[in-house]
Formats: structure tokens, C-alpha cells, sequence
């Protein structure tokens, strides 16, 4: 109530000083109004009678102008006529009794020859004057007064004070009852709604939050509360997941879990991250800044350890608005909704990101590590600005560690080679690793590359250097075993320079166990029709639009498919979500045509009036608006070239809840080693594709569910938190400041 009183109070007060103003202002215009009034009567009349009375003041008898006077006299009008020594001559019978024998504005008007008027006050009523100066041969003779009763200014004044307090009783009372209504219904009803809510979730029921009236009132809290209830949720669900488990004897990795690693291995140490990619880019979209998720399964695996861990993203800052949401030191705090970490941004020159990044980085390192037949690319000045940029990074990263005793140092891919050199050189108590999100190839494959002993030299920099698998580490400690002078521990799988031992080791990436914390409400039917479609069958493939990922080859297995199965022309549709990338690249230029000319010949193929077997959205899309392709689609198509990992067969599976759908995988992923339970093909070979599609399509209902709930399984158990607490365990147990070999 006491808030209520105080809004009533702020809103009467209000009223008042408004009301109050007006009235003054109309007040102050009556009264004006009202003397202009007189004095233009005033006026009319004095300068009548003067002509009149002037040549009488001197020469003619008193009663002779009391004549004239007499005859201009009413209750509320008077007339008087002074001598030339300001004593009254004569006055109307009506104000005759009320005058004094002279005033000083008397004296004034003859001494001045002028017309003197203003307010005195006769016989306890306030009064106009207008003084005219008479003039006679010589000196002044007198003056003409004229006198009108101005109480009826007074009363007016009264009434207008009057009625604006009536407006001001009415107004206020009508104020108050009406916020009395909105603060009940607007504030008081939606925060009881909110309460009762907050209390449902604290007795643990499960229950949807309410909706929010008034955004812009209520939005702020509604967030920080739909937070903490998704915080608690998330928290509950660990705590009776690893209730459960342990009464079965297993254990899951958590968020919950990893940050008390974390905090136990590193002894709260903050995690100092460094990639290429950032997190969040800012762009401008008309007037308006929006942030936007980048299309990258680094992005995908790696946000979920910094929200656990903390500790500082260095990342390049590559939206147009970036610049605008960061600090003098070029960083910020994320997620904005309850940040957990630091984001510092590294700025680079249009001429440095065009050598690093789209030169040798994307056109040389990226080729030559995917056996896709693609020709790498490796031009001197594309790898001196790539030495540059390297060196820009050390110095963000060292400029962030510094104070910090001992940092750990996670560095990520293909972008920073000569990083983890760097950063050693400068912090010998660094602990350092940097983990490869795509494949190693052969030494033979690798040795065609330049500045192949500069590579390696500076990724030997790290203390731990980690592959998605096995094989990618072999091929690794095979290269630098050929190329350049070192010892490999074959047994500890490690390689041994000089006084500094560097290990290589297999940590398999993936995802969070919910790929969205809070999923759209999106059916299958809404799905189906905002895209227009109304298929049997619904099949998707999420990828960026880069030649490793089989586009082509992918798009041709369907049309194989229709031509094989006819039957199931206009019941199957395919979506694929196409992120456009790198496109400053001729050879992705000339890929994104590739891929939308096959796919509009297979269309032009197969379509009918109602159906197109394919259908490509060219676009960055989120996470929220990919979940319900995932979650709704029969079966999934990841069939890359060669990949790493490739976490997009890892999501579909982390999505589907139901323990439904199929998912078609390339045997030269990553993901293949682990998710056992997918349809395996080789996507170069269509007629294979088609036919695993077929496969997926007509697969028995039990069989799906037992395939879909043992890769789940697998995702469930070796999710993100493990991959992270298993390679931050391996180097946390490197002692500080390392210099020989470790024994094992």
C-alpha cells in the first residue's frame, strides 16, 4: 500500500502543479483582460468629459461643473474634478463620501501633464482610476478622475480559483480510482501471477511461466525469472540425473560437474579460449544492432564449457557492429541475459583477414587437411599475414593473462598454428593445449605444404595437442617424425624436443545434452506449413555451404532415390538449411552455384504443380530455428566428404527426445566411430546414398527406436562437459613451469 500511496501522492501533486499553472496563467489573463476593459471605458469617457469640463475649471463656478459631472455618475461609476492644488472640486453624489481630500497620483498627472491610472482602494472596494491633467492658459488647472469599481475583478478571480479546485477534487479522484484499477490489474495481478509461479518452481511442480502483459514493463523481470527458473530446472534435472546414476553405479558429466573440475584442476584459474570464430557477432540490421549466432560447430561445442567454466574468449572480431557494444579494451560480457564469461575481441585489417583467414588459412590449410580433392593454395604473402595475425592473437592473449598466475590456455584449430609457440615463449608457466577440430592427413599429404616445419614447430609449442581421433593423432606424430628432428614416445604417444615434451592425444568433441535450453513450441503440422509443404515424409541435412560437406553428391542421391522409388514422388521432401560461407573464395563461389544448379535440375526433374523433392533455404540460422527441423524430420543426411567430427549428426541426435528418426552418416566423419547405430555410407557412392535413404525411410518403427536410443546413449554419456573435463584434466596434471619429460 505504501507504494500506492506514493504513486497516488506523485500523480495528485502532478495534477496540482498543472492545475495550479493553468489558473495562474488564466488568472493573470483575466485580470489583464478585465483592466483593459476599464480603461478603454475609462479612456472613452475622461477624454469626453475633459473637452467639456477644461475651459470651465478656472473661470466657471464649481456648480456649474458639477452639473456636467452629476450626469456621467452610476453606482459602479464615479467622476471627480480636482483644482490645480490637487484639492477635490467636485464629485458624483455616489463617491463623493469615499474620497479624500487629494492623492498623490493627482499631483503626479498635473506635475507630468500626463495620464496617470492604476488600483487604489475606496471604501473597502478596490477601484480603477484614470487621472487626466487639465490644462490652463498658463499652468496646469487640474484634473478629471474617473473612478470604476473593479471588484468585479476580484470576484472573477475567485471563481476561476473556485472551479479549478473543483477540477482539481474531480481530477484527482477520477486519477486515483483509475490507478488504484491499473495498479491492481497492471502491477499487483501480474507480480502475484509471477510469485505464485516462483513458488511453483520452488516446490518443484514443472510448470510454464506466465505470460507477460507489458514487455516493457515486465520484460526485464520476466527474463532474469524465466533464467533463474531454467537455471533451477537445469540444476534440478542434474541433481536427479546423477541421483539416479549413482544408484546404477554410472556417472554423467554435467555442467555442474565440469565447473567443479574445473575449479578443482585449475584452482579456479579462469580458462583463457582462443579461436578464430566468436561466440556472438554483431551486425547492424537497418538502425538496429542484432547479435547473430555463427553457423560453427566450434561455436556450438565450445559455448557450453565457457558458460561452465568462465575465463576469457579471444576470438576476431568480425561483425560490422561489433565496435559498438564493446569497451575501450574491445571486450564484453556474455551471455548479456547472465553473463558467465569475457569476450575480447581482436581486430584485424581487411588486408590481414584476407591473407590469414581466406588465404592460408581457407584456401591452403583447409584443402590440404580434407582429402576432397581440392587443390590447396599457398602464396608467401597470404602465410606472412598469417604470421601476423598469429601474432596479433599472442599478444590479445598475453595482454588478458597477464597477473594471472600459471593460465591454462585452450587454443582452437587450424587458424593458430604458431600460436601455442607464441604464448610459451613469453609464459613458460603457461599451461597450454590446442586441439585440431578437423582431420591430420598423411605425411605425404602434408609435406606438400611450405612452411611445414614452421607448423609443426610452433604447434609443438603446446603442452597437449588434441585430435577428435585416434588415427588423426597417429598421422600427426608420423608427419613430425619425418620432418622435422625430435623424438616420439610412441608408447606415451608424445613428442620430445629439446627439454620440452609435448603430447598428442584423442579427445572426441560434441555437444551440450540440450542443444536448445528452451526449445520453440513448434509441431510438425506448423513446420510443415510455414514452409509451404505437406510431405509424408520429411528429410533435412544442416550444413555450411563448403565443398567438404557433399552437397552435390548428397542432392543426386535423391534424385537417384526418385527415379529407383517413384512411389514415393510428392511424399518426400527434403529441406536443406544452407549456410553461406567464405564466399570471398572463388572456389566456394563456384560451389554455391554448383549446389543451387543441382539443385534446381533435380527439381525441374521430378517437380509437380503441388511438390519439389527439394527444397534449399539459403541462410545463417540459429539454433532455435534449426530445432524443429531436427525434431520433426524422419531422417537427417550428414554426408561429408571428410570431416573431423561434424557435430550436426550429434545435435540431431541430442534432439530427439522421442528416440525417433534416422540418421544417414559418412564413414569419413568423426562421428562415425562413435554413433555406430546410423546408416553408414560412403558419400561418394549415389547409388549407395540413394539406397540408404530408402533404408531410413522404411525402416521398422522398433528398429529406428533401438538405433536412435543407443546413439543417444553414447551422445548422452560422451557429451561436451566430458570432452572438456577430459582434456582440461590431462592438462591440469602438467606441473607449472614444465621443462622435461614427464614420467607417466
Amino acid at each position: 500500500m505504501t507504494f500506492t500511496f506514493r504513486l497516488l501522492g506523485a500523480i495528485w501533486l502532478s495534477a496540482l502543479v498543472v492545475i495550479g499553472a493553468f489558473a495562474f496563467v488564466s488568472i493573470q489573463g483575466e485580470r489583464n483582460r478585465l483592466a483593459e476593459d476599464l480603461e478603454r471605458r475609462a479612456w472613452l469617457l475622461g477624454e469626453g468629459l475633459k473637452d467639456a469640463v477644461e475651459p470651465l475649471v478656472e473661470k466657471a463656478p464649481p456648480s456649474r461643473i458639477e452639473q456636467i459631472v452629476r450626469k456621467f455618475g452610476s453606482p459602479t461609476r464615479g467622476v471627480a474634478v480636482y483644482d490645480r492644488f490637487a484639492g477635490l472640486l467636485v464629485a458624483t453624489p455616489e463617491l463623493a463620501p469615499k474620497l479624500p481630500s487629494s492623492f498623490p497620483f493627482i499631483s503626479e498627472a498635473m506635475t507630468t501633464a500626463s495620464v496617470r491610472k492604476g488600483f487604489e482602494s475606496l471604501g473597502g472596494r478596490e477601484t480603477y482610476y484614470y487621472a487626466v491633467p487639465l490644462l490652463g492658459d498658463e499652468y496646469p488647472a487640474g484634473a478629471l478622475v474617473i473612478f470604476y469599481d473593479a471588484g468585479h475583478i476580484e470576484d472573477r478571480v475567485s471563481d476561476i480559483v473556485r472551479n479549478n479546485v473543483i477540477r482539481f477534487l474531480v481530477l484527482a479522484g477520477a486519477l486515483s480510482l483509475i490507478t488504484l484499477l491499473v495498479v491492481r490489474w497492471s502491477i499487483t495481478h501480474p507480480l502475484a501471477r509471477m510469485a505464485e509461479w516462483a513458488k511453483q518452481l520452488r516446490s518443484g511442480e514443472t510448470v510454464p511461466p506466465p505470460g507477460v502483459a507489458y514487455p516493457s514493463l515486465f520484460g526485464p523481470l520476466a527474463t532474469e525469472l524465466a533464467g533463474l527458473a531454467r537455471g533451477l530446472a537445469k540444476a534440478r534435472a542434474a541433481a536427479e540425473q546423477e541421483a539416479l546414476l549413482r544408484l546404477q553405479g554410472e556417472s554423467a558429466w554435467t555442467e555442474e560437474r565440469l565447473k567443479q573440475v574445473v575449479s578443482l584442476r585449475l584452482n579456479d584459474r579462469p580458462l583463457f579460449v582462443v579461436s578464430n570464430r566468436e561466440p556472438v557477432s554483431h551486425v547492424w540490421r537497418g538502425r538496429k544492432i542484432e547479435s547473430l549466432t555463427p553457423a560453427s560447430g566450434l561455436v556450438t561445442a565450445l559455448e557450453p564449457v565457457m558458460r561452465a567454466c568462465g575465463g576469457v574468449w579471444v576470438a576476431h572480431g568480425s561483425g560490422d557492429a561489433d565496435r559498438e557494444v564493446v569497451d575501450a579494451r574491445g571486450t564484453l560480457r556474455l551471455p548479456p541475459e547472465n553473463p558467465r564469461y569475457t569476450l575480447r575481441r581482436v581486430w584485424l585489417s581487411e588486408k590481414e583477414e584476407e591473407g590469414y583467414y581466406y588465404g592460408f588459412a581457407n584456401e591452403g590449410l583447409w584443402p590440404l587437411c580434407h582429402i576432397v580433392h581440392a587443390r590447396p593454395i599457398f602464396r608467401p604473402e597470404d602465410w606472412a599475414q598469417y604470421a601476423g595475425v598469429n601474432r596479433k592473437f599472442a599478444e590479445a592473449v598475453l595482454e588478458e593473462m597477464a597477473g594471472t598466475e600459471a593460465p591454462v590456455v585452450l587454443i582452437q584449430d587450424y587458424h593458430f598454428v604458431l600460436l601455442p609457440r607464441l604464448i610459451k615463449e613469453q609464459r613458460p608457466d603457461a599451461r597450454i593445449a590446442i586441439f585440431w577440430h578437423i582431420p591430420w592427413p598423411n605425411p605425404e599429404a602434408f609435406g606438400i605444404c611450405p612452411w611445414q616445419p614452421e607448423i609443426l614447430q610452433g604447434m609443438l609449442g603446446a603442452d597437449l595437442i588434441g585430435f577428435h581421433t585416434q588415427f588423426h593423432c597417429n598421422n600427426f606424430l608420423e608427419t613430425v617424425d619425418r620432418a622435422i628432428e625430435s623424438r616420439i614416445d610412441w608408447e606415451h604417444f608424445s613428442v620430445v624436443r629439446g627439454q620440452h615434451t609435448t603430447y598428442v592425444k584423442p579427445f572426441p568433441i560434441s555437444v551440450a545434452p540440450d542443444f536448445v535450453d528452451d526449445p520453440p513450441k513448434v509441431s510438425r503440422e506448423v513446420l510443415l506449413s510455414t514452409l509451404g509443404i505437406s510431405p509424408e515424409f520429411l528429410g533435412v541435412g544442416v550444413d555450411r555451404v563448403d565443398y567438404t560437406k557433399g552437397l552435390p553428391e548428397r542432392f543426386r542421391a535423391i534424385g537417384r532415390f526418385f527415379e529407383r522409388h517413384p512411389a514415393y514422388r510428392e511424399r518426400l521432401t527434403f529441406v536443406q538449411l544452407a549456410a553461406p560461407s567464405r564466399s570471398r573464395i572463388p572456389r566456394y563461389r563456384e560451389l554455391e552455384e554448383e549446389v543451387e544448379r543441382t539443385v534446381e535440375e533435380i527439381n525441374r526433374g521430378f517437380q509437380t504443380k503441388h511438390w519439389r523433392p527439394i527444397l534449399l533455404l539459403k541462410a545463417h540460422h540459429n539454433h532455435q530455428e534449426i530445432w524443429p527441423f531436427y525434431r520433426w524430420a524422419d531422417f537427417c543426411m550428414v554426408t561429408s566428404l571428410h570431416d573431423g567430427m561434424n557435430l550436426v549428426a550429434k545435435e540431431f541426435v541430442s534432439v530427439r527426445e522421442d528416440e525417433d528418426g534416422v540418421l544417414i552418416l559418412s564413414r569419413f566423419t568423426g562421428a562415425a566411430r562413435e554413433l555406430r547405430d546410423a546408416l553408414l555410407v560412403n558419400p561418394y557412392d549415389i547409388d549407395e546414398l540413394a539406397e540408404a535413404l530408402r533404408a531410413a525411410i522404411e525402416m521398422p518403427v522398433a528398429e529406428r527406436r533401438s538405433r536412435m536410443a543407443r546413439m543417444r546413449q553414447v551422445v548422452r554419456e560422451h557429451n561436451i562437459y566430458r570432452w572438456a573435463g577430459h582434456l582440461l584434466s590431462e592438462l591440469s596434471r602438467f606441473p607449472v613451469g614444465d621443462l622435461g619429460v614427464r614420467e607417466r
